[in-house]
């Protein structure tokens, strides 16, 4: 998926640049990360989303790499000093879609059904819809969590619709979940381009490549997530669009068991996605107990 990810935007700058499609001109650097070669237990038991970034941060910084590729809502919410967010391109599907044995949607599974994710978000939602099902932690890539379903290991799985429509695989899901029935993660189907914050020649050539509006919207949610300040063990969803010229966001807190939940809406300018995202993020932090889990 990483490979395919960075593809696409080594090809959207060689369309606005086609100088870089000479031989030569950009060099795909594969980097092996801690989160991609620890397989058997969940983020958030050894560390967290910054597994999938630190190894790449440092060679930006160490300017073995000019720029990394990243789904954003792999990535923290601090970057480290000297590094920056040098473009969104235009946002995918950011929608879960459920993947089951025998294509059933999530009412038809009978109860009991054990159900993979990694996610304890998606796992939080998927409990507060159905307290009958079984989370079933599962670590992998998404050939890896499929192939364990069809070996019977789990009954169904959740995944990101925009991670099967690039890999050409959302003719799998067997549902495809609104976000009003299971709201996305902080950044779900954005990529992120993150470059060096000294680096102007490159952060010149990432500026074709951003969308204004995926920018604003994926802002709004990390400055909510910000606010928050809740850890890999804290269930969190956020999403924003832009319909009108107005830029809308949802966040929601779950408890991990998806019993206690708190939720709520800001909407405002897209100019003030920042501002919209940390007023949110105050919000639903205000009053919430022990059992959502933040710092």
């Amino acid at each position: 998926m990483a490979l395919h990810q960075t593809g696409l935007v080594r090809d959207r700058m060689i369309a606005a640049h086609p100088a870089l499609g000479e031989p030569g001109a950009l060099e795909i650097v594969q980097i092996r990360t801690t989160g991609d070669r620890e397989q058997r237990r969940l983020l958030s038991e050894i560390g967290g989303k910054g597994l999938f970034s630190k190894e790449i941060e440092e060679a930006l910084l160490e300017r073995r790499i000019d720029l990394a590729v990243h789904s954003l809502k792999d990535m923290e919410t601090w970057l480290p000093d000297g590094l920056q967010i040098g473009c969104i391109p235009p946002r995918d599907d950011p929608r879960d879609a459920l993947l089951s044995r025998h294509g059933a949607t999530l009412a038809q599974l009978p109860a009991g059904c054990r159900i993979g994710t990694a996610s304890l978000r998606r796992g939080a939602q998927l409990l507060r819809l159905r307290p009958d099902l079984t989370i079933a932690p599962i670590r992998g890539n998404a050939d890896t969590r499929i192939g364990k379903l069809h070996a019977g290991e789990v009954d169904a799985l959740v995944l990101a619709l925009s991670g099967l429509e690039r890999l050409d695989k959302a003719a799998l899901a067997s549902e495809i979940f609104s976000p009003e029935t299971m709201l996305p993660a902080v950044g779900q189907g954005a990529l992120a381009v993150e470059c060096r914050s000294d680096d102007e020649a490159v952060r010149s050539l990432l500026m074709p490549l951003n969308d204004a509006d995926s920018a604003a919207c994926v802002g709004a949610e990390r400055a909510m997530l910000a606010a928050l300040d809740g850890s890999c063990r804290t269930p969190i969803a956020g999403f924003a669009r832009i319909e009108n010229g107005r830029l809308t966001l949802d966040g929601l807190l779950l408890s991990p068991d998806g019993v206690a939940q708190r939720q709520g809406r800001v909407d405002g300018s897209p100019a003030d996605a920042v501002a919209l995202g940390k007023q949110l993020g105050e919000e639903l932090r205000r009053g919430a107990g022990p059992e959502f889990g933040l710092a």
